[in-house]
């Protein structure tokens, strides 16, 4: 088999290919990425030089975790990829997220696009990730909906992970107003997950954009789902949680963004509500803001839009607490 390494024409397929070969967040293969270009990286994955800054037993787990991974058709892979006609972005290009950058050794090598790429190139000030429970309350979902819906009408893309649940009422919100919406997914982008939100996603694609790591056609997985937290907390300026257990996955990504200097925001719930102690616990460690109304997102992510006090209105909470929405699976990931 012929080197990979020279068989990539630039820098967008080198990392095209890394896609296919490492899995995201892989410090090591980032850390080279940092450093060289993606085609030497590749290189030195194949060869046998000294890796730079690399020590040699970890360079040699390194190559033989990596190694088998080159396939003889990834070429092919790469060029289907390209044939299919979706975006691609790597690091330097007008509309790679500029927050991603403050990942370091675990910036994405590649982010695979369907819909606007223009979308991930704003600034910071100009998204607002919200996220929570995939078993939500009614509760839960009417105050993302909303919340969502408020901030887009405002010109604030609402970013999320396509999930059930509060990240699904997310997209809806802001899909409703009119407005932006991002879903980054934990498989590739032409295969939306969960299958049941697999028409929201595809709205999502034609409105707003989704986008991952991993290349067309990859499945997501547990390790992926937890790698793809840290884009979704480095996207935005701030990351908002409106609903999640005290063990949910989605207070990962309130603390990723807060570990990246991110504001934090999380609403509060009913004090009986096993769905809000997650959220309580971020308040009460002094981690997350109270947020009880749009207007303190703005404020958060440092909108220009934000209101200097709460508006009249008060969200209610009428709906019965223990109400799931319909379209929570019979179990979470």
């Amino acid at each position: 088999m012929a080197e990979l390494a020279g068989q990539l024409q630039d820098e967008r397929q080198a990392r095209m290919a890394l896609s296919m070969i490492a899995e995201p967040n892989d410090q090591l293969t980032g850390g080279l990425l940092r450093r060289v270009s993606g085609i030497e990286t590749i290189r030195l994955l194949q060869g046998g030089d000294r890796v730079p800054n690399v020590n040699g037993a970890d360079a040699l787990a390194w190559r033989r975790r990596l190694g088998p991974r080159v396939v003889p058709d990834v070429m092919d892979q790469v060029h289907a990829a390209q044939a299919a006609g979706y975006g691609v972005l790597i690091p330097g290009d007008e509309h790679w997220p500029a927050g991603l950058a403050d990942l370091g050794a675990g910036e994405p090598y590649v982010l695979w696009v369907r819909g606007a790429t223009s979308l991930l190139g704003q600034p910071m000030a100009e998204q607002a990730t919200i996220t929570g429970a995939r078993a939500a309350t009614a509760y839960g979902t009417h105050v993302a909906q909303e919340f969502a819906s408020e901030l887009a009408a405002d010109e604030v893309t609402v970013v999320s992970g396509g999930a059930y649940g509060i990240d699904a009422a997310a997209h809806r919100g802001a899909l409703a107003a009119g407005g932006y919406t991002v879903a980054v997914l934990a498989g590739g982008v032409d295969r939306p997950y969960p299958a049941g939100n697999r028409e929201l996603l595809e709205r999502v694609s034609a409105v707003g954009a989704t986008v991952s790591e991993m290349p067309p056609g990859a499945a997501p997985t547990r390790w992926r789902f937890l790698a793809r937290n840290r884009v979704m907390a480095a996207m935005s300026a701030s990351t908002v949680v409106v609903e999640a257990g005290y063990r949910s996955g989605s207070l990962g990504v309130a603390g990723l963004a807060h570990e990246l200097g991110r504001t934090v925001g999380a609403v509060p719930g009913p004090v009986t509500s096993a769905a809000s102690s997650g959220a309580h616990r971020l308040l009460q460690q002094g981690m997350a803001s109270l947020v009880t109304h749009a207007g303190d997102i703005l404020e958060l992510v440092g909108h220009a839009d934000a209101p200097s006090e709460a508006p009249a209105r008060q969200v209610g909470h009428n709906a019965p607490e223990t109400a799931t929405t319909k379209d929570v699976p019979g179990r979470a990931l």
